[in-house]
Formats: C-alpha cells, structure tokens, sequence
C-alpha cells in the first residue's frame, strides 16, 4: 500500500514496479480503481463479470491506482475488495491511495467491508508512506517555476 498526498510519487513507484515486474516475465494489470469499477460494473450487465475477473486474476501482479476513488455503486464497493480477496495470499497487489485505511468505510459505504479488505491488505502487506511536496507544485508554472531547467554542468 503506497500511501501519501497528492503529487508524491505513488503512481509513479507503482508503475516502476510494474515495469520492473514485467521485465522479469510476470504479468502485470495496472487499473485505475474508478475506471475498473466501471468496467466491471458494464461487465456485470453484459453477463462476463466472471469472465472479466478470471483475466484479472491471471496475472502475478495487480496495480490498483487512486484507490479509493470508487463510484458508490453496489458494484464500486464491492470492486477493490473482490479484487483483493481474489488476490488474497494468490498473487501481489500494489494499491496507491491519499485515503488513510480510517477512512475506507465512507469510501467502500460499509464498515465491515473496509474492514474485511483492510485485514486482508495488513495481513502480509507493507505500507509505503510518502511525505514532502508535491513534484508537480514544485514545478508548477502556474506558480512561475521552471519546469525547462538545464542540468548542471
């Protein structure tokens, strides 16, 4: 669990890891939370919900980003902890999240859902916290930096 403010590096650790995974021959499926939420909600309607979790599960690592931000459907509450009791002592999940785990329960609407998924994720999980400013405020143009800077000779 990759845990930190906005702008902090989380996604960008996330997809390293991915990369560095796929390197190694592993399959890897990197979501955005609220996009797959989606998907799995229209898969759900088409009949291939299972279908769809079956490729999920295929792979050795899973990649979930901006956990957290989750459509309040039946389906989006449902979605991370699906995904990570499916994944539960199977395979490697990565979750990138600015939601502290106190929290889940406004985010997955239910307590003892947050609960479940959060046990889950700290029964052999590590938390990665990411602190200092944000890369992209620090380089803002909007606040007059320079993005175009050369490097030092």
């Amino acid at each position: 669990m990759f845990y930190g403010k906005t702008g902090r590096g989380k996604t960008h650790l996330a997809i390293g890891l991915g990369m560095k995974a796929i390197d190694m021959g592993l399959g890897v499926r990197f979501h955005q939370t609220a996009e797959l939420v989606l998907q799995l909600g229209k898969a759900k309607r088409d009949g291939t919900l299972e279908t769809m979790l079956r490729d999920i599960g295929r792979a050795d690592l899973i990649i979930l980003d901006e956990f957290g931000y989750v459509p309040s459907t039946s389906t989006g509450r449902a979605c991370p902890d699906r995904i990570i009791a499916g994944s539960y002592e199977r395979r490697s999940t990565i979750s990138a999240t600015n939601i502290e785990s106190g929290k889940w329960g406004t985010v997955f609407a239910d307590d003892k859902l947050a609960a479940a998924t959060g046990d889950r994720i700290v029964h052999h999980g590590r938390l990665l916290e990411s602190a200092g400013q944000s890369r992209r405020a620090g380089e803002a143009l909007m606040f007059g930096r320079n993005t175009s800077a050369q490097p030092e000779k």
